[in-house]
């Protein structure tokens, strides 16, 4: 997301380029074009305006650093406009209590029943707490089943109840169940609902009044633009929400409910989520955005979602084995397993400052490991662990048994080659490095 309007801030800033100072025309001419930015990434017209007003006080007022150049401290500006514009600082949710409830609300395809998997299996496997599952839309059968599904494929219990229609008796018996065993939080899944409907907004009133959640959220789709904050407000007079969750960021959506949401509603953005994976939810931070949107990309996240897939034990592990050259296909391979948990290949490549523009237009995805894996997968374990045994006949064999060719085949092994000897070099390097540090102390 955010594509077009980077571009357009970017086209902004260099009418700035050259000018010796900032001044009421060049400040004004650049705004003109960072409001026709917002308004296309589908942000109010009041807000832009009010953005830009602020941004223009600040240029024109005393924090502007004669040291700096015009567009460089334009750009600071902005940025900090934007990062206050979408909340500042990061919200996490509350979940405590005995146990902490969080009520989950939203229009129907927001993506809410798959929100409350990846919230279960986020505060599973990050907080290590034992959630529940609730299976409180009643009105839609598939939710129940989705629901189930979810919680078996993330090893979380999901509470049901055969033939009951009173989603409100359904969360309070889960309640009660959670408490009598142990679960650390209940995560309650409501029917999709039109702000329109009011004996459905009566309905999720009626809930948030008899559980009491630690926790109300508002789960919006993020293509919807202008349509969610709309939306986010009227949710937010009936139900007095604690925060908002965008999903769909992967989309092809303008930006403008991350924006706009914050300013309009006055309820913090907490979570941002994208694609099916139950591990694609992240907190969301407002810096770490602007810094997206002006095209400083966001390597703190990305090394956050290295960390969660790369232990320091098996680090050490492979550090070692890099040393020794015994670097194998299945470390590759296991490798290639925990980059793809990290989330989409682009996404990821977007995160570090220029790489994302430089692949806007070449379709990369998870998808590309796929004949890698094949070729990997369809060689024996004694060829994985030495490749130097692939002769013709074994080659011959892996193209038929992956569906690939002799010549990817062929790649991949060079590749692979080279990337070892790389490797070697680097932890070897490193080696070095430490033994210098030693004879000097």
């Amino acid at each position: 997301m955010f594509e077009n309007l980077v571009d357009r801030l970017e086209s902004s800033f260099k009418l700035l380029k050259g000018q010796g100072k900032i001044t009421e025309v060049n400040v004004s001419e650049t705004l003109k074009e960072i409001r026709k930015a917002l308004l296309d990434a589908d942000v109010s017209y009041k807000i832009a305006k009010t953005f830009c007003d602020q941004v223009k006080q600040k240029a024109l007022g005393q924090d502007v650093l004669k040291a700096v150049k015009p567009e460089q401290m334009m750009v600071k500006i902005v940025h900090d406009e934007l990062a206050t514009l979408m909340g500042s600082e990061s919200s996490d949710i509350n979940i405590k209590g005995s146990p902490g409830v969080v009520l989950v609300s939203g229009l129907q395809g927001s993506g809410k029943t798959t929100f409350c998997g990846k919230l279960a299996n986020n505060i599973k496997s990050k907080r290590g707490i034992r959630p529940l599952l609730v299976a409180g839309d009643v009105y839609r059968p598939a939710a129940i089943e989705q629901l189930k599904v979810l919680g078996e494929q993330i090893g979380v219990t999901v509470y049901t109840e055969e033939g009951v229609q009173d989603p409100v008796q359904i969360a309070k018996n889960a309640i009660t169940l959670a408490k009598k065993e142990g679960y650390g939080v209940v995560i309650v899944d409501t029917a999709g609902r039109l702000a329109v409907d009011e004996f459905m907004m009566k309905e999720i009133a009626s809930i948030k009044s008899a559980v009491q959640p630690s926790e109300t959220l508002f789960v919006v789709d993020a293509m919807t633009g202008q349509d969610a904050v709309e939306t986010a407000k009227a949710f937010n007079e009936v139900l007095d929400f604690d925060g908002v969750v965008l999903t769909k960021m992967d989309g092809d959506t303008r930006g403008g409910a991350a924006l706009s949401i914050k300013a309009v509603v006055g309820k913090p953005i907490k979570f941002v989520s994208s694609g099916e994976k139950m591990e694609t939810l992240d907190l969301f931070h407002p810096k770490r955005i602007a810094d997206r949107i002006l095209g400083m990309g966001d390597v703190v996240t990305l090394v956050e979602k290295a960390q969660e897939q790369f232990n320091e034990e098996e680090a050490r592990k492979l550090h070692k084995k890099l040393a020794k050259n015994q670097y194998t296909l299945s470390d590759f391979y296991e490798q290639i397993q925990q980059i793809k948990k990290m989330g989409n290949i682009k996404d990821l490549a977007s995160m570090i400052p220029g790489v994302g523009k430089a692949l806007r237009d070449v379709d990369i995805d998870n998808s590309s490991f796929k004949s890698i894996e094949a070729i990997i997968l369809s060689m024996t374990p004694e060829e994985r662990e030495k490749p130097e045994l692939i002769n013709g006949s074994r080659r011959k064999r892996i193209a038929d048994g992956s569906g690939t060719s002799i010549v990817e085949i062929n790649r991949l092994l060079k590749q692979f080659e080279q990337t070892r000897k790389i490797m070697k070099n680097m932890a070897g390097g490193n080696k070095m490095a430490a033994l210098k540090g030693k004879k000097r102390r």
